[in-house]
């Protein structure tokens, strides 16, 4: 996986660009493209107290609403901290909005301040999909990209 490369393309796409919904917009698009172990990416946007609610993705339905107390993406929100999950059936809470999500990778998406405005979710059908160098990688491009809002 050459993350340099979608990097850079990803800075080029978003380079004048400040709205938070058409960077979530492109880097959805860029990065389900980018590897065939994704079947579902996108994010899910703090639009009040404890609720993320969906935002731009790529694949099948997604959930509408996730509160902060439950799955994967709700784990990523409340605590600031990206969650790698191998086996989603093994995750206290998993909210399941689709039967055919194996693995996860959901990361905290912070604005220029700091704040976490949102979480970036990848599902994989296969089991342990994801490495530490994938959320490594897709972190620091989150981090660049969503600084300038």
């Amino acid at each position: 996986m050459d993350y340099a490369e979608l990097a850079q393309r990803i800075r080029a796409l978003t380079e004048e660009e400040t709205d938070e919904v058409a960077l979530m917009a492109t880097v959805a698009c860029e990065v389900h493209n980018f590897d065939d172990r994704f079947d579902w990416t996108g994010f899910y946007r703090v639009t009040a107290p404890e609720l993320l609610k969906i935002g731009p993705y790529q694949g099948g339905h997604g959930c509408l609403t996730i509160p902060f107390s439950r799955g994967v993406c709700g784990a990523a929100a409340r605590t600031g901290e990206v969650q790698r999950v191998a086996d989603v059936e093994a995750f206290p809470g998993h909210i399941a909005c689709s039967s055919s999500t194996r693995s996860e990778l959901v990361i905290p998406v912070r604005d220029g301040s700091g704040k976490v405005i949102g979480v970036f979710d990848i599902d994989s059908d296969r089991p342990d999909a994801f490495t530490e160098s994938d959320a490594s990688a897709l972190t620091a491009i989150l981090d660049e990209v969503f600084s300038k809002c």
